[in-house]
């Protein structure tokens, strides 16, 4: 077979080709002794523009390519990775692969998912659309987005920037068990980065959209003029008085508590016994009006996926049932070493929804101001003081102080601190502003108290 160092399109015709470099990988490695091998062939470009001040400030286009052997000697394994993709570098490869799972230590947990877990129907899914933008045409975006931001107000004085970033990729995994599969994918995104105000009193907010499509991103103008009014509104920012105090964090941090979810319920942490919800399969974990949803096969959404990186089938499933953990993320190795059977997560999650039974279709951002009434919204988080292990947590934190539903002044430099065991089971709303942000849904998240450290 001849060299594939060919073009990065058409699309078909590599993905034609990724099989057959699949297929020799796999070859190769049982012609060695190999008791089981996988293989994937992947390559992806981009491109960066970012700009500043009307003027482009960098462009940056990356191409990457890789072909990735896994091999196992019994419970022994060994990996390796090129990027090029020649048949003697191929055999290479594989042969340094095989040569490191001979002399590395057995693992009992180690092998491939099981024949019967693997993908068999692969449909399209719809996650590639590919932006032919030039990188002209990206800096006429971003010098749009940031013009707005800075005609919303004299007070915007400056910007950090804007950028537009374009990616889109391909891959094909296959292994020694039956399965190969593989499909291309895109990612677009549009940011900007205002600042207000001068001297001591300088503040700055950032937006930002992303999409699978572009023509699905939000118009540049609106971008740059929502940028700015975060912006704007954190120059009345000043401290508040310690307390104990209700929290709302806004949708696109609440995310994060739902990734600490994600976090403490992954396979790799439960088996090193380093999270705060050890042997918590069956048991509350949540609010008990509480939800969530993982759907893998949301046709164009982030977290997509008719299989996972090991190739294991996805489906759709309730993680979190009335407050219930139903399930944990677990990959082949993670479900070994507890004794459990793989949730086809390896790679991640699929399309999480956090939500609320009692959240009503009106219960939108100023709905949940009135909720809280008296108490902090968070809306930047600063640090990174979680501990995963016990569950505390402390932050810093800007945002905005509440009085009877209505923002009164902007918050800075204050700490909220609490447990994330007791933050989850504390959750007394969702709002119906949802957002997504990669893989995960939800709306802004109201807690019934935490610490905060003021003055």
């Amino acid at each position: 077979m001849s060299d594939t160092s060919a073009s990065f399109l058409p699309i078909a015709e590599n993905q034609a080709r990724f099989r057959e470099l699949v297929s020799d990988a796999l070859s190769h490695a049982k012609t060695l002794g190999a008791s089981d091998s996988a293989a994937e062939v992947s390559e992806s470009r981009g491109l960066s523009v970012s700009v500043r001040n009307n003027d482009i400030e960098t462009v940056e286009q990356t191409r990457d390519r890789s072909l990735d052997v896994t091999v196992f000697a019994g419970q022994r394994r060994g990996s390796a990775s090129t990027s090029d993709f020649s048949p003697e570098a191929l055999r290479e490869t594989v042969e340094a692969a095989w040569h490191i799972a001979r002399y590395t230590a057995a693992d009992p947990a180690a092998g491939l998912p099981d024949a019967s877990l693997l993908a068999t129907d692969i449909p399209d899914l719809g996650l590639h659309y590919p932006w032919g933008v030039s990188a002209e045409e990206a800096a006429k975006l971003a010098i749009q987005a940031e013009s707005a931001a800075r005609k919303t107000s004299k007070l915007i004085t400056n910007t950090d920037g804007a950028s537009v970033d374009t990616y889109e990729g391909h891959f094909v995994l296959g292994n020694s068990r039956g399965f190969m599969g593989g499909y291309p994918y895109s990612r677009h995104s549009l940011s900007v980065a205002p600042i207000a105000g001068r001297g001591a009193n300088m503040q700055r907010d950032y937006w930002y959209t992303t999409a699978r499509a572009a023509n699905n991103l939000a118009d540049p103008q609106a971008v740059g003029r929502y940028a700015a009014e975060r912006t704007l509104a954190r120059l009345s920012a000043r401290r508040i008085k310690t307390g104990r105090f209700p929290v709302l964090f806004e949708a696109p941090l609440a995310i994060g508590l739902l990734g600490a979810l994600v976090q403490a319920t992954s396979g790799g942490a439960l088996y090193r016994k380093a999270s705060f919800l050890l042997e918590s399969l069956g048991k509350p974990v949540l609010a008990d009006h509480l939800d969530v949803f993982e759907n893998p096969l949301i046709p164009g959404a982030m977290g997509s996926s008719t299989f996972d990186s090991e190739g294991v089938r996805t489906t759709a499933r309730n993680v979190v049932l009335a407050g219930v953990l139903q399930g944990y993320f677990l990959s082949t190795y993670t479900a070994r070493k507890l004794n459990l059977q793989t949730t086809g997560n390896a790679g991640g999650s699929h399309n999480l929804q956090l939500s609320s039974r009692l959240t009503h279709p009106n219960d939108d951002f100023k709905a949940m101001l009135k909720k809280m009434g008296t108490g902090l919204l968070v809306t930047e988080l600063i640090g990174q003081g979680v501990n995963y292990v016990t569950g505390d947590y402390s932050r810093g934190a800007f945002g905005y102080w509440v009085e009877g539903g209505e923002i009164q002044h902007a918050v800075q430099e204050v700490t909220i601190a609490g447990n994330l065991a007791d933050m989850l089971r504390q959750i007394v709303a969702i709002g119906a502003d949802t957002i997504t942000r990669g893989s995960k849904t939800t709306g802004s998240i109201l807690i019934e108290q935490m610490s905060i450290a003021g003055q």
